[in-house]
């Protein structure tokens, strides 16, 4: 049994479309809490019916942080992700207010419960040379030029995810080291264990994969289409996170005449369904020992995580 509150921090981890984010309201009601965002898209201020962001009205009803508040030029990191939510809990203990951190980032839930490394700072005149040269050359090509360098890092990166390949270039450039030497170093995380009630939201597999499906449809019915529409308009790299975001590049292919919108729905629905079955093999990885809970009924839920965490 978790003792009482007491001050502590909720964490609440789960797949996309899992109804974790319908949790943390119910939970922030009931306690007087304030949602912290742990989703990486959701920071994103351009993408907020395609990343199910909290809309106006669920923002005007219950205190949030950390959403929607970066330009989608910006690539977002799990290290200013940590020091964002540090502040952001800190912001909400000050306020009387339980803080109820929401997401399913695993680096982000890292970053906050366990602590990145402390890899020094990057030389700027490095940073902004890799930069350009991720904008002038393919994601495969600066992967082999990595492999160069440093081949303990180019085995751990994907040749198509050039923010992690330019990021261990600048590294490795800058202090002469591998990213992976520094990334072996301890880090310091925001929130202790004991500091904590981790909460894990796990639905079953056939009401996930139906989850995903109706969300998607009502995204559409939303705006979703118009919204990338927006975002295409704003001649963001394809390389940026933001425009990486499940659905954008299918919607993107439809608003080019390449494919259908029923072709486009039925690709970013599958998108989702794969990315949300990695998720939930890292969660069950990395959070065994997480208070693990289904949500095939919301209110039975909450009721249970209140009787478990209150006194």
């Amino acid at each position: 049994m978790i003792q009482p509150l007491a001050g502590r921090a909720i964490v609440i981890a789960g797949p996309t479309a899992s109804g974790k984010s319908q949790l943390a309201s119910a939970l922030a009601e009931r306690l007087g809490g304030v949602i912290i965002n742990a989703d990486s898209m959701q920071v994103y201020r351009e993408l907020s019916v395609l990343t199910a962001r909290p809309q106006a009205g669920e923002l005007a009803r219950l205190p949030h942080a950390l959403y929607g508040f970066v330009g989608g030029e910006e690539a977002y990191s799990a290290g200013r992700y940590g020091r964002d939510a540090a502040a952001a809990i800190a912001a909400a203990r000050r306020a009387g207010r339980v803080p109820i951190v929401v997401g399913g980032t695993g680096l982000y839930l890292r970053a906050l419960l366990q602590g990145l490394s402390p890899v020094p700072s990057t030389d700027p005149a490095v940073r902004a040379h890799w930069r350009q040269q991720a904008q002038a050359r393919p994601a495969r090509e600066l992967h082999a030029l990595l492999g160069a360098r440093d081949p303990i890092m180019a085995a751990r990166l994907q040749p198509s995810d050039p923010q992690r390949i330019v990021r261990a270039l600048e590294v490795f450039d800058s202090t002469g080291r591998s990213l992976a030497d520094w990334q072996r170093r301890p880090g310091r995380p925001v929130l202790e264990a004991s500091d904590t009630i981790p909460l894990l939201v796990l639905p079953p597999a056939a009401s996930h994969a139906a989850a995903i499906t109706q969300r998607f449809q009502r995204m559409l019915a939303e705006g979703a289409l118009e919204e990338v529409r927006r975002l295409l308009a704003l001649g963001f790299s394809a390389e940026l996170p933001i425009m990486r975001a499940l659905g954008v590049a299918p919607l993107a292919e439809h608003l080019a005449g390449r494919q259908s919108l029923a072709a486009a729905a039925a690709a970013a629905e599958l998108a989702t369904r794969q990315y949300a079955k990695r998720q939930r093999t890292w969660f069950r990885r990395n959070m065994m020992s997480w208070k693990t809970y289904e949500t095939k009924e919301m209110e039975r839920t909450t009721a249970e995580i209140l009787a478990f965490i209150e006194p």
